[in-house]
């Protein structure tokens, strides 16, 4: 099978860094021609993920997404979901066809509020047959690392997705398979907006006991948010383990690893800064910040409990400030 990654960012570096330490040839789509020549050079990305190295008979790297897409068989979507469309729209409308797309895009597509599929669905006739979505908990640091991590492989046929993700498979990789399509994207899409929500906590100077607090309350509101969403597309008897890793774990991690941009970003909201001064601060997409919106949004047609979501939203969009905020988050956690 012939991979594609569209995207150079950091999430993007990591996947391309467990494709090829097992073996697998990448087709690599990178904007930047001037990054293209020092990673052939040097062999390693010059601003994501320094410490990751590669073997360059392995990659072919292109400024050319169209020739990216033609070559590949399965392709990675590693872009930050603010550039999604920006990206694919230079594609014809059947270059996608008879592809496997893996989506390693941690959001929803912000000018139509969809998760990826259902952009792709509407614009290119893709089916969900051929759609599976990457997730973690796995921070790219420390795959660059090497230290032992777990990534979660979901899509709607068991058996395909279990063979792609065999493809991942490294001594410090291992891979879930689960058949949650939708739920899985939408956890990862709120747990950074929770995770933002605990940085602006510790930027404020709360402690690690209001913090678990809030995480454990989090997690019962993510939890709830599914469920209703399944029940509003005909599956009330939802079975679905949410204390399983690519849900409560991931949470767990983004709420407080130091390696999350979006705790890192909330932080710094915490302590004063306002929105446009933290992203030029962070320089990297905190995936929480457009997310708090999107869910926001949806869930006006949802209808979920969502006090905390809801909380850090007009905190981020309404300018509510951080610690009023969070002295209304104080009376809705039990």
């Amino acid at each position: 099978m012939q991979f594609g990654i569209i995207g150079s960012g950091s999430w993007a570096t990591a996947l391309a860094k467990i494709i090829t330490d097992n073996g697998n040839t990448i087709h690599w789509w990178i904007r930047n021609t001037d990054s293209i020549a020092y990673l052939q050079k040097r062999r390693h990305n010059p601003h994501y993920l320094s410490a990751a190295y590669f073997d360059t008979a392995l990659l072919h790297l292109s400024a050319n997404i169209r020739e990216v897409v033609a070559a590949s068989d399965a392709l990675v979507i590693a872009v930050p979901s603010a550039y999604v469309e920006e990206a694919l729209q230079l594609l014809p409308q059947d270059a996608l066809k008879g592809k496997k797309i893996i989506s390693a895009v941690k959001g929803i597509l912000p000018s139509e509020n969809q998760l990826l599929n259902l952009y792709l669905e509407k614009h290119y006739a893709f089916p969900i047959e051929d759609y599976f979505a990457v997730l973690g908990p796995c921070h790219a640091e420390e795959v660059a690392a090497e230290k032992l991590s777990y990534l979660t492989f979901s899509g709607s046929d068991e058996t395909t997705t279990g063979k792609i993700a065999s493809c991942f498979n490294t001594e410090y990789l291992n891979t879930v398979v689960n058949t949650d399509v939708w739920g899985v994207q939408y956890a990862a899409v709120l747990k950074n907006i929770y995770a933002l929500g605990a940085g602006i906590a510790h930027g404020l100077e709360y402690g690690d006991n209001f913090l678990s607090v809030y995480i454990a309350n989090g997690a019962n509101e993510m939890v709830g948010f599914l469920r209703k969403l399944n029940a509003d597309k005909g599956e009330p008897n939802d079975t679905h383990n949410y204390a399983a890793s690519v849900y409560l774990g991931d949470l767990l991690v983004t709420c407080y690893s130091l390696y999350s941009r979006n705790r890192t970003f909330g932080n710094m909201i915490g302590k004063g800064y306002s929105v446009k001064a933290a992203q030029l601060e962070l320089n990297m997409v905190a995936e929480g910040y457009n997310a708090s919106k999107c869910i926001h949004l949806m869930n006006e047609k949802v209808n979920a409990p969502m006090p905390i979501a809801s909380a850090i939203f007009e905190i981020l969009w309404e300018q509510l400030p951080a610690a009023d905020g969070f002295k209304k988050i104080e009376t809705f956690l039990v």
